[in-house]
């Protein structure tokens, strides 16, 4: 309309750290799950950093239990990567797992197809309550613990990134 709005200056959003849970309250987190496939969620999420689509994308066929590794096929960016596997989380694994078949999605919703994201969402908030943490946390926030928690105990920036699948540090920092 020839009014130069494309040099008006607009407000930048302000950045906020995000939520962080301290090693205690994932602790009691993942105690106060209420199922065997809701702690199996939750410590998927904090223990190897996956973003929720990935974790609910994760197939049988997608872990290396004796190398303790795990792919996630076509994350973000359509890119696949490698992240750890727990002990503890292969152990869940094998209770969860005793009653079906190892083939097809782990996390199953209550017909037996992939579970639904707003699913975990609800299982991560539900938690969260039960366990007396009063903090606003969501399935991603475990991703932030887990970077945190790593550099935290000295793990360098650069190998956090690679366990995140960021291509850009400036998005690890």
């Amino acid at each position: 309309l020839g009014k130069n709005i494309v040099r008006v200056k607009t407000p930048k959003n302000p950045k906020h750290l995000p939520v962080v849970l301290t090693k205690g309250e994932v602790k009691q987190l993942i105690a106060a799950a209420g199922s065997r496939r809701d702690r199996l969620m939750l410590i998927l999420l904090y223990s190897s950093g996956l973003r929720l689509s990935e974790a609910i994308n994760l197939k049988f066929e997608d872990l290396e239990p004796a190398s303790r590794i795990g792919w996630v096929r076509g994350g973000k960016g359509s890119k696949d990567r490698l992240f750890i596997v727990s002990n503890e989380f292969l152990r869940e694994l094998d209770k969860l797992s005793a009653k079906r078949e190892r083939a097809g999605y782990i996390f199953l919703g209550n017909k037996g197809e992939k579970i639904n994201p707003r699913t975990v969402q609800e299982i991560v908030k539900r938690t969260a309550r039960k366990a007396g943490i009063k903090k606003d946390i969501h399935p991603h926030t475990l991703r932030h613990c887990f970077a945190t928690h790593l550099l935290e105990s000295g793990v360098g920036i650069r190998q956090i990134q690679e366990l995140l699948g960021h291509s850009n540090l400036q998005t690890t920092q």
